[in-house]
């Protein structure tokens, strides 16, 4: 069974989270913009990383230190024509068999409610299976997520097995419309980059890198020129798991080992309520790729390649 991408969309949109995790890896992303996918490494190993709001101490005695045990040269993509943030999907180097494993950690400004009735936004199952397995991964985390479970956030983001992108402070769209996700003006916008990085640095999390995802995947280029100021490469993904609202972790693994090519990037989620069989099927999906021959490797290993 495959799930498509328009289904997916389109379940998301109708499930009882709505808005909150709509479209957010559902579906292909908006074309426009496509000219600043062009990019190519601008931090190496040997070159200094561009600056990046996660890279900022709080202000202070230490203001402009590096934090302790935060990575010192996540590589980035150069701006795009006009100096648009770069997009990244796909690894350039595609005969390796490499694969990037991405889960967003959703959650919108006003469902704090909603968690305090006892709804799941974490999923701490997934998190502790990707551990046993070994298996890197990059979380795409809410800084609304970070302040719900300020907790898991430090563990994810000290562990050195994950590094943690941003995907906004408050889950709403950058362009509109998107999967009924309320919109973010372009200065709201760059606000909501710059508060989610510090909600991840008031949790304690050190592993952060500077990547962001666009909410609901929906961006254009005034989406891209919002956020050029803040020195971030956006990356989407090419392999649609199908995992939001799913019920059959069979058929995710299945689509996600259909989809799977040398220097993929999959976007899957970790929020329970959403996505309640991600776990399951990450116990499917991982040994099938290792037997494959393939090696998991976190989103900055495949833009530094």
């Amino acid at each position: 069974m495959t799930i498509s991408v328009r289904k997916v969309a389109a379940t998301a949109v109708t499930a009882v989270l709505g808005a909150a995790l709509a479209g957010c890896g559902g579906g292909a992303a908006p074309d426009a913009g496509h000219e600043a996918r062009l990019g190519t490494p601008a931090a190496t190993a040997s070159g200094a990383p561009t600056a990046s709001p996660l890279n900022s101490a709080p202000p202070g005695p230490q203001a402009g230190a590096p934090q302790a045990g935060a990575p010192a040269k996540a590589p980035t993509l150069t701006p795009g024509p006009n100096g648009l943030t770069p997009v990244f999907e796909r690894a350039q180097q595609r005969t390796d068999k490499t694969v990037a494993l991405s889960f967003d950690a959703d959650m919108t400004s006003d469902q704090g409610p909603r968690a305090a009735d006892g709804e799941h936004f974490d999923n701490p199952q997934l998190i502790s299976t990707l551990r046993t397995l070994k298996v890197p991964s990059t979380i795409f985390m809410t800084g609304r997520w970070a302040e719900e479970y300020p907790d898991q956030a430090k563990s994810i983001g000290t562990d050195p097995n994950f590094e943690i992108a941003n995907h906004s402070y408050s889950h709403h769209a950058f362009k509109s419309p998107c999967y009924g996700l309320p919109a973010l003006d372009a200065a709201a916008a760059r606000a909501d980059v710059d508060r989610a990085f510090a909600a991840f640095r008031q949790a304690g999390a050190v592993n952060t890198v500077p990547y962001f995802r666009f909410p609901g995947g929906c961006y254009d280029d005034q989406a891209l020129r919002a956020l050029s100021t803040a020195k971030v490469t956006a990356v989407q993904w090419d392999v649609v798991s199908g995992d939001a609202f799913a019920k059959d972790p069979d058929a995710v693994a299945e689509q996600v080992l259909t989809g799977v090519k040398p220097g993929s990037v999959v976007v899957m989620h970790c929020t329970r309520s959403a996505a309640p069989v991600t776990e399951e099927a990450i116990r499917k999906i991982v040994p099938e790729l290792r037997k494959r021959g393939y090696r998991f490797v976190k989103v900055s290993e495949l833009i530094g390649r």
